[in-house]
């Protein structure tokens, strides 16, 4: 692996660590609530996009760094890009029970925290 593989791999662990706010136990605590599982874009079976990325999200969380494969990497910079897409598009007001806070906690990102 060249120097470069090696600091591409290191930010993208950094910016994942960034909009992942939620540790493993919260997240899957959250994906086990009715909000969790009513927001989102349902794909065929019923599950969201966002709700099967969290579950992946918490697999990734408990996974050892130096174990990460390319395509977990790749499914971080996944989600990265949608926590700093859909933190811009924050409503007006209180989030505290909206369907915005609610996707965004499916990726792994409280943004009352």
């Amino acid at each position: 692996m060249s120097g470069g593989q090696g600091e591409e791999r290191q930010e993208t662990l950094d910016r994942f660590g960034e909009a992942v706010n939620m540790t493993a136990g919260e997240l899957e605590k959250w994906l086990e609530t009715d909000q969790a599982q009513e927001v989102g874009q349902k794909n065929g079976g019923g599950e969201s996009t966002g709700h099967a990325s969290g579950r992946r999200i918490v697999e990734l969380l408990r996974t050892k760094k130096a174990d990460l494969s390319d395509d977990d990497l790749a499914h971080m910079r996944k989600v990265v890009g949608y926590v700093h897409r859909h933190t811009k598009q924050r409503p007006q007001g209180d989030v505290t029970d909206t369907p915005w806070r609610y996707s965004l906690m499916n990726w792994g990102h409280d943004p009352e925290k």
